[in-house]
């Protein structure tokens, strides 16, 4: 809008409201206009400015209005000084040190104490020369700091960093930043890079054997070796018997052989697991207890999803304030694929609130259905006591396996009053044993 509409533009206004309306509205909008700048300026100056800056700035005034009211050349020296060291200061802020930084994080998911790294590129497509800047990168509650060399023209720089992976966890990663700051520490500016990656550090497990035992009858199940006179995988002829059903007579063997012959079936069977992974602090002697109990339980877990069995994994919820039975205190976790499952189990912990393991299980039973085979993962804190209490409360018919957690202790299998009992020290204890278990089965 050139100044001849502007000029023109006012009158004609002022004619249809008034030229004092119209002075005020443009006013308020310039006076807004001037507020937000004012505004940006600030979160600007803000961003960069230390609390040391500030307290130079402050001090400069100071000295100014000490200097100048009484006539100090002394103070009014000191002050011109402040003044020139805050705008060198200012001046380290120029530049940014690259033309592009990216992050990238190769591995996503990783196991306990497996390598992970992250990897920094940090590129120079421009026309002009960059010089060297310190770069920051975060990794969980740490800090990697790199001075981020000089970049000339076309160059690149590219190095790597190790993640820690000695703790089960989502560790944050990033986001890459760059930082320009005066020696003295007045000023400071970083410039954000990258977005936040993430890596999933997975509990540690075992490969397991199948697990064969707590099969129930099922039309969808797998066939087994033994053999019944109804199902659907079909093993052989025999002859026939009174009683036996004559729909399953096999008319065409039967003209051949003169004999009335049936068809003879193998049994299928499927195993529904539950796992209940217990989360009550009291179970745990110390934090190597529960971590095995975790990589126990998501051993059993990943097994039965390899094996496409149905498998519902349960851990603690909070106790229930309003005495709910139902839902409260437990919850299940997802147990739609390996990595689903096990991505899960990077973020849990023992919860102070966490229901008991008894409560637990009755909760779990009463809202799944068709469950054949419970597996109770626990601490050796509280004893043998709440395994046999949740043992109680499943419905005659389930199978339960208990397995109870000690970092480097001695492997035992044991029956407690018709509960069994896995003592384990490691992950590999595990394995030998629900072997030698599928073995007897």
């Amino acid at each position: 809008m050139t100044f001849a509409q502007t000029h023109t533009s006012i009158p004609e206004e002022a004619r249809k409201r008034g030229l004092l309306a119209v002075v005020i509205e443009r006013g308020l909008l310039g006076a807004r206009a001037a507020a937000g700048a004012i505004r940006r300026a600030a979160r600007a100056v803000q961003g960069v400015v230390t609390p040391l800056g500030w307290s130079v700035i402050g001090a400069t005034i100071v000295a100014f209005i000490v200097g100048y009211g009484w006539g100090l050349l002394e103070i009014i020296a000191i002050a011109w000084g402040l003044v020139v060291i805050v705008a060198v200061a200012a001046l380290w802020l120029i530049g940014r040190g690259a033309g592009e930084i990216r992050l990238l994080v190769p591995t996503p998911r990783v196991v306990v104490g497996e390598p992970a790294l992250a990897r920094l590129v940090a590129a120079n497509p421009g026309r002009r020369g960059f010089r060297g800047v310190q770069l920051e990168l975060p990794v969980g509650s740490r800090v990697f700091e790199r001075v981020l060399p000089r970049l000339a023209r076309g160059s690149a720089f590219d190095e790597q960093f190790a993640i820690p992976t000695d703790r089960r966890g989502i560790v944050s990663i990033g986001p890459v930043r760059t930082v320009r700051a005066d020696p003295i520490g007045l000023m400071r500016r970083e410039i954000v890079w990258s977005e936040t990656a993430e890596l999933r550090v997975h509990p540690r497990t075992v490969s397991i054997s199948a697990l064969s035992t707590g099969f129930i009858r099922d039309l969808e199940g797998f066939p087994t070796r033994d053999l019944t006179s109804s199902d659907i995988a079909f093993h052989a002829l025999r002859e026939y018997v009174p009683g036996d059903d004559r729909r399953y007579i096999h008319w065409r063997s039967s003209a051949k052989t003169g004999t009335f012959m049936v068809r003879q079936f193998e049994e299928s069977r499927r195993s529904r697991l539950m796992i209940l992974l217990d989360l009550e602090p009291g179970a745990y002697a110390d934090d190597a207890e529960f971590e095995l109990a975790v990589g126990a339980a998501a051993s059993v877990g990943a097994r039965a999803i390899r094996d496409a069995r149905s498998v519902s994994f349960v851990v603690s919820g909070p106790r229930s304030a309003s005495g709910s039975r139902f839902g409260g205190p437990m919850r299940e976790l997802p147990t739609v694929s390996r990595d689903r499952l096990v991505d899960a189990l990077c973020v849990i912990e023992r919860e102070p609130r966490a229901a008991l393991l008894p409560d637990v299980a009755r909760s779990a039973v009463e809202t799944l259905h068709g469950i054949s085979l419970v597996f109770l993962v626990t601490g050796t804190a509280r004893g043998i006591a709440p395994l046999r209490s949740a043992a109680s409360r499943v419905p005659a018919g389930v199978e339960v396996l208990a397995v109870q957690c000690s970092p480097e202790g001695e492997a035992s299998a044991r029956t407690v009053a018709g509960l069994t009992v896995f003592d384990i020290g490691y992950l590999e204890d595990l394995r030998a044993m629900l072997a030698r278990s599928a073995s007897v089965a």
